[in-house]
């Protein structure tokens, strides 16, 4: 038997009295195990609903389909809404001044071109056209007048050439009489002086006739120069008589027509009215100069507007401005100053329409304008 065998045989007895001597314990529970679950309850629990799956996997789904299309389509356009429809404007003014007599027009009419507007009284007017008339007769009386002074000079001429003649006989016959001796020298010297006397009255007949002669010359239009003076005026005094009728120069619509009152004093040249061109609108838009590398003249767009929701009109680049919107201001900005902050420019962009919107156009309407710049 081996040594460490029999040492435990000799502690036994001793180990075994010590156990009965010791009180009797109880014996220690065992734990309590948890109840088990039921297994209908873990076979029972739900999954997750549709819903819960179309959010997990639909909505990254959508959004990663709307990121692609966005990244695949952002560079092929530009868009501002910085842009207003605009309209061709005529400031029509009187060109004559007078008292305003009919008021043909009202604000917001259409109007064709060549249309009386309104009328100025052309009493005045049409005095002037007569006093050009009688101005003319007067000067015809002038032609006649220089006419007959000229034929009248022709006698004249002759008369002196005659009395010249006559004079010089003379004075030959005293010149030879005074060599033999049977004249004066009175005699001699009157008739000397009555040469020199017819010599000029000789004279003064050429240039009275010459003087008539130069009244009577026409220009180049074979019109006297007083005649066609008078003619000149009357012409103008039949334009003013004309232009108290103050028309239409364009079609378009009657607006700012309030100072188009019967009785009102209309000034030479001050805007009455005003003519919008509503059949020929386009849009003008203020484009940021980043948006402009890609741009070109031709290019299609689309047209929406603010006053008509839903309304998308087609067009194309007409015209790329040939200078930014500051360049063109009545105060341009200094950038040689010592706070300079660099702003991004707006360059203006006309836009044509393509088709005739389905609203009417307004001057001043406020637009959105996408400008498709992709190939």
């Amino acid at each position: 038997m081996p040594k460490r065998d029999r040492i435990m045989d000799q502690l036994s007895p001793s180990r075994t009295k010590a156990e009965d001597a010791a009180p009797a314990r109880a014996p220690k529970a065992d734990p309590v195990p948890p109840p088990a679950q039921p297994a209908t309850a873990a076979a029972g629990k739900p999954g997750p609903s549709w819903r819960a799956r179309l959010l997990m996997f639909g909505l990254p789904a959508v959004l990663l389909a709307a990121g692609g299309w966005y990244w695949l389509t952002s560079g092929g356009s530009v868009s501002t809404d910085n842009a207003y429809v605009q309209m061709d404007k005529v400031s029509i003014a009187a060109e004559v001044g007078g008292r305003i007599t009919e008021v043909a027009v009202k604000d917001g009419q259409m109007v064709q071109k060549g249309q009386l507007l309104f009328r100025i009284d052309g009493e005045p007017y049409a005095l002037s056209v007569a006093q050009a008339n009688a101005a003319i007769d007067a000067a015809n009386v002038d032609v006649g007048n220089l006419s007959a002074s000229l034929a009248a000079t022709g006698v004249d001429i002759k008369a002196a050439e005659e009395g010249l003649a006559f004079a010089q006989s003379n004075f030959a016959r005293q010149a030879a009489l005074m060599d033999k001796g049977f004249t004066t020298k009175a005699a001699y010297d009157a008739s000397k002086h009555a040469v020199e006397q017819a010599r000029a009255a000789l004279a003064q007949a050429r240039a009275d006739a010459a003087e008539a002669r130069s009244k009577l010359a026409t220009g180049a239009s074979g019109i006297n120069p007083q005649v066609e003076a008078a003619k000149v005026q009357r012409s103008q005094a039949e334009v003013n008589l004309g232009r108290t009728e103050v028309r239409a120069p364009s079609a378009g619509r009657i607006a700012q027509s309030d100072r188009l009152l019967v009785g009102q004093m209309m000034v030479q040249g001050l805007p009455a009215v005003t003519i919008v061109d509503t059949l020929h609108p386009w849009v003008e838009a203020n484009f940021k100069e980043t948006d402009l590398a890609d741009m070109r003249v031709g290019q299609r767009a689309e047209i929406s507007f603010d006053a008509y929701p839903g309304l998308k009109v087609r067009g194309h680049v007409l015209t790329i401005g040939a200078g930014t919107g500051s360049e063109f201001s009545v105060l341009p900005a200094q950038n040689a100053t010592g706070n300079w902050v660099k702003v991004t420019q707006r360059v203006p962009v006309r836009i044509a329409f393509d088709e005739k919107p389905a609203r009417d156009m307004i001057a001043g309407l406020s637009a959105d304008v996408k400008v498709f710049t992709d190939r």
